[in-house]
């Protein structure tokens, strides 16, 4: 597909959504995504490297998968080249617009394992096409994205999974039904922490990065997608092997930073517990502001803690009237002891419980069911991190409507809620 037909295509596609269009009736059919429970999903993976090579794998791992088409900006960086020999069978793209052009027909999800900033163009040409998806946390780069990719799953009906993993976690789980059971009580307060510092802490920037000779292998202008032109340097652009950690999340124009690469699980976790699904913020602090006076909810973000109650890399700790829970993926824990010992069961089952995140996604496909972390759960946690991210970047105190959806009487902090784009990729 030329640049120009794509832009059209989903110009148009984007007025539709924005418009709340009738669904059109083809869309329903098998052509367009439909998958009867007794198929394997045929399954289109944009993003092959580091992250996207572990969604790659993992949904190969379910035997539920056939991985048909296989895209990646760098096609000769070490793990996507022993990605494209393990799957040799896989037709290979280095453009997603021309692996939906040329193989629209052949595949019915598309994984999108790619940096935050490119999630939005990938994952709404996926759904205007009837293709399921399953796209990395954050959902998208800015409020405005999250917006437009949330009413495009509502108009095309597919299932959309976002790359939450703690929503198939079995501690989580068990925290959600003790929270629903009512064993903690009138939650107080919530601290969501993650002492260890992250990649790029301490990095300095001086001016503008030096441009730097672009690898032979790598697109480097498909790399930038909707981000306006820049010079190529390696602290924004992929690394070579997983070994080498990225620094582009530390730039605004190309990730959220701390907040979104580990907020988004921790905010997830804390709203799916108490039920806020449906709700948002209404207050937002800056980094030095005060507490909200009915509950305080920190995010300790990559700071090391002092206290003995930190002495975990990670985790969230709920304070109530009836005890204590602190929870990461691995540990759990209550004050006192004995409310763990109230375990619910399987029987019981007061909540959603999938063992597999990426089986979770290819049945909820197959039964044209729901799957765990959908479009909504990620609209409200990627909408958390973004208005935070805007908290930290005005550095002061936000009032947010959560019907509504924007700031309150502030032009300054609801123009961020969007970005600038590159023309031809605006929306």
């Amino acid at each position: 597909m030329k640049r120009k037909e794509f832009i059209k295509t989903s110009s148009a596609t984007l007025a539709a959504v924005a418009g709340y269009t009738i669904i059109p009736s083809y869309v329903m059919g098998k052509a367009l995504g439909h998958v009867a429970p007794s198929d394997k999903v045929n399954v289109a993976c944009c993003g092959i490297g580091n992250r996207g090579s572990d969604v790659l794998n993992a949904l190969h791992k379910t035997g539920l998968a056939n991985i048909v088409a296989i895209c990646d900006i760098d096609m000769g960086a070490p793990q996507t080249v022993a990605n494209m020999q393990k799957f040799s069978t896989a037709k290979r793209f280095q453009d997603f617009r021309e692996m939906f052009d040329k193989m629209g027909n052949q595949f019915d999800a598309v994984s999108v394992g790619i940096p935050d900033f490119s999630h939005f163009p990938v994952a709404m040409l996926a759904m205007s096409q009837g293709k399921h998806v399953y796209v990395e946390k954050p959902m998208a780069h800015t409020f405005h994205e999250v917006e437009l990719m949330m009413k495009a799953q509502k108009k095309y009906k597919v299932a959309t999974q976002m790359g939450n993993q703690g929503h198939s976690e079995e501690n989580y789980f068990q925290f959600k039904a003790w929270t629903e059971a009512g064993i903690i009580k009138d939650v107080e307060k919530i601290t969501c922490f993650m002492n260890n510092g992250r990649r790029w802490h301490g990095m300095k920037v001086s001016d503008y990065l030096p441009t730097q000779p672009i690898p032979a292998t790598l697109d480097w202008d498909k790399w930038l997608g909707p981000n306006e032109e820049v010079a190529f340097n390696s602290e924004l652009a992929p690394p070579l092997t997983k070994d080498v950690f990225p620094n582009w999340r530390n730039f605004r124009e190309f990730g959220g930073g701390m907040v979104t690469d580990w907020g988004a699980h921790m905010f997830d976790i804390v709203q799916w517990a108490l039920g806020m699904d449906d709700s948002g913020p209404i207050e937002v602090i800056a980094p030095d502001g005060k507490d909200h006076p009915f509950l305080t909810y920190h995010y300790a973000n990559g700071i090391k803690m002092t206290h003995e109650t930190w002495e975990w890399s990670n985790g969230i700790h709920f304070i109530g009237t009836a005890g204590e829970i602190k929870v990461q993926r691995k540990k759990i824990e209550t004050s006192p002891s004995n409310l763990a010992q109230r375990i619910i069961t399987d029987s019981e089952k007061h909540v959603y419980k999938s063992i597999d995140h990426y089986k979770d996604f290819l049945n909820a496909m197959r039964t044209r069911t729901k799957p765990v972390c959908d479009v909504e759960i990620g609209h409200r946690t990627a909408s958390v991190c973004n208005i935070g991210n805007i908290a930290y970047r005005l550095n002061r105190a936000l009032k947010w409507d959560p019907i509504k959806e924007r700031f309150k009487n502030d032009a300054e902090a609801n123009a961020l809620l969007t970005r600038k784009m590159r023309k031809e990729w605006s929306i």
